[in-house]
């Protein structure tokens, strides 16, 4: 089917970036784009689209040997990834969306800026680029708004963000807020072990469970930070911890799910993760309260399939199964 003809006249674009990509997509924007990264892989027919991007570091080592090549060439100054230059000029984009969050998720936004400046779209403007750095749940879907008003699709992109926070507010009413869930230990990555930081923390708190070893903070001047104004309880970064941090935190509740990992790559980091004997010691464990999540499609990409994996913490910190989404990819350990 052709795209709409107002969507003709509207720019090309390359996104770098999953969530970007998604969120272009959810949007009414993928006949817009003409190149992605090697890790957008959502919706299914974008993958039909060049791929400009590789990753230099090893991508089927276990967990410690993935984290020891990463901090390797960050301490060098080397790139984690390698960009097709002549192939992003070929493609002549108008707008490349990107990221500046992570410096291990997506190519750096620096390499980005240095490529596109020796570059002019096709009106001989120069190549635009969005960087889109969300830390909050309002923040991820406030990038719909960004990416809709660079793209001309503002009107569609307002309609698709209203959805998405009804969804949140709706799955939201299936929460006792006067009753907490239990201490949650959610890991993304395993070995070192970091635990969830940014959206992920806000997630876990408005599903009615606690995240002591990152919890949010309220923005200085914002009172209670209560109701409407919720979205200004934000966590930091995700970040490192010791066994004994992971022990003292006293979880009723571990979720492993690493950066970046399918479901069954984040199962097996789970299993061996659990392998450890210290980890018989966790609550969570005791109780059989395990889940491995496939990372690279649901919390670690901050795009609009948050809303799932907001839908599953319910229904799983709250033992309503009829929340969790059908296709979730997740197991029970």
């Amino acid at each position: 089917m052709s795209p709409p003809a107002a969507i003709l006249s509207r720019p090309r674009v390359i996104s770098l970036l999953p969530s970007a990509t998604e969120v272009l997509c959810i949007i009414g924007g993928e006949p817009l784009l003409v190149g992605r990264s090697h890790e957008c892989d959502s919706p299914v027919s974008v993958r039909a689209l060049p791929v400009l991007t590789a990753q230099r570091t090893p991508d089927n080592a276990d967990s410690a040997s993935i984290d020891r090549a990463v901090r390797e060439s960050l301490a060098s100054g080397q790139s984690l990834y390698n960009v097709d230059d002549a192939l992003l000029k070929r493609l002549r984009p108008d707008l490349v969306l990107t990221q500046n969050l992570c410096s291990v998720c997506s190519i750096d936004l620096a390499h980005v800026q240095r490529v596109a400046h020796t570059m002019r779209a096709d009106d001989g403007s120069p190549v635009r680029i969005v960087s889109l750095d969300p830390h909050t749940v309002e923040d991820v879907i406030d990038t719909l708004l960004i990416v809709g008003e660079a793209t001309g699709l503002a009107a569609s992109a307002t309609a698709a963000a209203v959805r998405l926070r009804e969804h949140l507010f709706s799955t939201m009413e299936y929460v006792n807020p006067f009753e907490s869930r239990g201490n949650v230990l959610f890991l993304e990555w395993t070995d070192p072990m970091f635990c969830a930081g940014h959206w992920t923390v806000q997630l876990i708190e408005r599903a009615g469970g606690l995240h002591p070893l990152n919890p949010t903070a309220i923005k200085p001047g914002h009172g209670a930070a209560a109701g409407p104004q919720h979205g200004e309880q934000v966590a930091g970064p995700s970040r490192t911890i010791t066994p004994e941090e992971a022990l003292a935190s006293d979880p009723q509740w571990l979720v492993v799910c690493p950066c970046g990992f399918d479901l069954e790559r984040s199962t097996a980091a789970a299993k061996a993760f659990l392998s450890q004997p210290w980890t018989r010691s966790l609550p969570a464990v005791r109780a059989n309260r395990i889940a491995a999540v496939d990372g690279n499609l649901h919390f670690n990409r901050p795009g609009p399939r948050l809303v799932e994996a907001f839908d599953w913490l319910v229904g799983w910190l709250n033992d309503r199964p009829s929340l969790i989404p059908p296709d979730f990819a997740w197991k029970a350990l």
